[in-house]
């Protein structure tokens, strides 16, 4: 990641021209753009080589290039256990393909999946899958441990919130 030093008022000025990113793929995700645009958040709806979301601030802001963040930080969002456990079983050599993809380029990855349940969901088997509760969870923790994602389970309805609160304190850290 490129190393910037911003003062504390401008990284405050840069986080309020944030732009999101939303990858051209994802679907069902109005509930997400309704957020942004309730909460007066610009988004920009462009093909991603990995992720679902990231962001980048405009040349605007910055008084000179675009400074973007989608190969540093992106938030792959699944919609719940059934279609993560699709992407862990069925899908795995798509899904590890775009994993990898991001490591190589140092992208730190947050895996956010619409289901407020999480882990204990998977333990009772609380999905409609054929995956077993153990091989559901051998599957999900060697993921976090081969590409060192940050795997955050949430109720659908605060996905928008998630995505840019992660992106904001992310920035925050990055401009210092």
């Amino acid at each position: 990641m490129k190393q910037y030093k911003f003062s504390v008022a401008q990284i405050k000025n840069l986080i309020k021209h944030m732009v999101i990113l939303v990858d051209s793929r994802e679907k069902q995700n109005a509930h997400v753009l309704d957020y942004f645009r309730k909460q007066g958040i610009s988004y920009e709806v462009a093909k991603l080589d990995y992720g679902d979301y990231s962001f980048y601030i405009p040349a605007e802001a910055t008084g000179s290039t675009n400074i973007y963040f989608h190969r540093d930080i992106v938030i792959e969002r699944k919609a719940s256990l059934e279609e993560l456990s699709g992407n862990l079983a069925q899908h795995r050599d798509r899904f590890e393909a775009e994993f990898l993809r991001a490591g190589n380029d140092g992208c730190k990855v947050y895996l956010m999946v619409e289901a407020p349940g999480g882990y204990s969901d998977i333990i009772g088997a609380k999905y409609q899958t054929l995956m077993k509760p153990q091989a559901y969870m051998a599957s999900l923790k060697t993921w976090e441990s081969r590409f060192g994602c940050n795997v955050q389970f949430i109720d659908g309805q605060y996905s928008g919130y998630f995505i840019i609160s992660t992106f904001t304190y992310y920035c925050r850290e990055a401009l210092k």
